[in-house]
């Protein structure tokens, strides 16, 4: 692999005093400017002495992340049932360029290459996602042999190169067995049949399994598949579509959202009444959150009273075990209907919290007038990166872990996905130098620092993604991998931006 060229490039350029650091950089990132004076072109012992200053704790896990739609392919291999996605990707016009997950990144053929790279690159752990229908084709029922045995195999492989695996159990392919028969999550049977999916691969792999994800942002799937979910882009609003890609009124909508919180509820019984003793368990959210725009304490309280109540359908409640008065007050006779002893289900106590952090929902203002805080929206010249989506705001990562500390006691934090797409092109060596992807890391890793040094309680963070793969709607043509891929012949090639996360993670500080 071209990994250790790329970084033996890097350093040449850092000695040769071409990658060169402004005095209000180096003060930005913490170094002193009474060091850039001493020596106008420093050596690399001169830079990195400062590193200890910015190192995250003992134990950090450093990961990548992927889904199985997204990477395995092999999609009715080995006894593998139809998923809801391999249903809506199928459909003619859902998908730029009509792109499909049937083969992606032939990950299910080439883990043991996959994982090879993962050991390369510096990471300490990943996070994938298993596939429901490849466990149980029909969702319920006999479980398929041939559908453990690859995850077993996956597991052994990334133990043995010393790679941390953390399973996502649900990210967004439900079984179509399950939405043909139940509607999928309209209904409480699907929250059941999750959790005893759920229970069934605790039994199976906790003996060397340590960590396991339910479900990966609630809000994406129900909003994005069952309504059709608005996001704010530059200076308007878009709709995303997602399997299986249903319109449902508010009040169908608020009752899918209820199901799965409650399977997650369900799903952490399960594993706790199957996996081994000290087996931990948590979400993965993609936290909607505010962040202050001036850093004092009553614009910071305003953003967090915000944060919590952007988050009243999923993480609140999972965490509060109620729903909030507001939320409910909205929806009034949409609202979801529960019971007590749903909120105590869905309520039930988790190891670890984990959440997606991309950008801020909006900034925070406080305000005089209810509820007690006011939005302020992105500028029409407020930076994106090449997703227009993405506006940029490092802050993000800082503020979300801190609120969750804050707001809801979590006493392990993982930022379970964090990156950006970015317009990789091969350059004229063969290889892509992803300076905006760089930029972009190293802006939000320091943030996470900065939260890790205030007593957050951050054990890992996962960047997304390991490799460019299937990106839902957008098909092949959003990259966000730090490994490039040929979806042609499945050449894997890392990125300049897979250096600077081995510098890092081998440093366990900002590179």
């Amino acid at each position: 692999m071209s990994i250790e060229f790329t970084r033996r490039e890097i350093a040449k350029l850092a000695s040769s005093g071409t990658l060169m650091m402004s005095a209000s950089a180096t003060a930005t990132i913490g170094l002193s400017t009474s060091a850039t004076k001493a020596s106008a072109q420093p050596s690399g012992d001169d830079v990195a002495q400062p590193l200890a200053a910015r190192r995250f704790p003992t134990g950090f896990y450093w990961g990548t992340a992927t889904s199985a739609y997204q990477v395995e392919g092999a999609w009715n291999e080995d006894g593998k049932g139809s998923s809801i996605w391999d249903t809506y990707a199928h459909t003619p016009g859902k998908i730029k360029n009509g792109d499909t997950g049937d083969v992606a990144n032939d990950h299910y053929h080439r883990y043991k290459e996959d994982v090879a790279l993962m050991k390369e690159i510096g990471a300490t752990a990943y996070r994938f996602s298993i596939s429901w229908p490849r466990i149980f084709p029909e969702g319920t029922g006999q479980p398929n042999a041939k559908g453990l045995d690859f995850y077993n195999r996956l597991v052994d492989e990334l133990v043995a190169a010393g790679v941390e695996p953390f399973p996502t159990l649900y990210h967004w392919d439900l079984p179509q067995a399950l939405q043909d028969k139940n509607k999928g999550w309209q209904s409480r049977d699907t929250a059941k049949a999750f959790a005893d999916y759920a229970g069934y691969l605790a039994e199976k792999l906790s003996d060397r399994v340590h960590h396991f994800f339910t479900i990966n942002e609630f809000r994406s799937f129900t909003d994005g598949g069952y309504r059709g979910a608005e996001v704010q882009v530059g200076g308007g609003v878009i709709r995303l579509e997602a399997a299986p890609g249903l319109k449902l009124a508010p009040g169908d909508l608020n009752q899918v959202r209820h199901h799965a919180v409650l399977g997650h509820g369900m799903a952490v019984q399960a594993i706790r009444a199957k996996g081994r003793p000290g087996t931990k368990v948590g979400p993965a959210e993609h936290i909607h959150h505010a962040v202050p725009l001036i850093e004092t304490p009553d614009h910071i309280k305003a953003a967090q009273t915000a944060t919590r109540e952007a988050n009243a359908a999923f993480l609140t409640v999972m965490l509060e075990g109620k729903y909030t008065d507001a939320y409910l007050k909205e929806a009034g006779r949409d609202a979801p209907k529960f019971t007590d002893e749903d909120l105590k289900i869905i309520a039930s106590p988790l190891d670890f919290v984990g959440i997606n952090v991309y950008k801020p929902t909006f900034y925070a203002l406080a305000s005089d007038q209810a509820p007690g805080w006011r939005e302020i929206p992105f500028t029409k010249s407020h930076p994106t990166m090449f997703n227009r989506w993405l506006s940029l705001g490092p802050d993000s990562m800082y503020w979300a872990p801190k609120f969750v500390q804050s707001l809801w006691g979590a006493k392990e934090i993982f930022i379970t996905e964090n990156g950006c797409a970015s317009d990789d092109v091969l350059a004229a060596d063969g290889k892509v130098y992803d300076t905006d992807r760089v930029m972009f890391l190293r802006a939000y890793l320091t943030q996470l620092q900065r939260a890790a040094a205030d007593g957050v309680p951050v054990k890992g963070y996962f960047q997304w993604s390991l490799m460019d793969n299937f990106e839902w709607g957008q098909g092949f043509g959003d990259r966000f991998g730090i490994v490039y891929v040929d979806f042609k012949t499945q050449k894997r090639m890392p990125k300049a931006s897979a250096a600077w996360f081995h510098e890092t993670a081998t440093r366990n500080a900002v590179a």
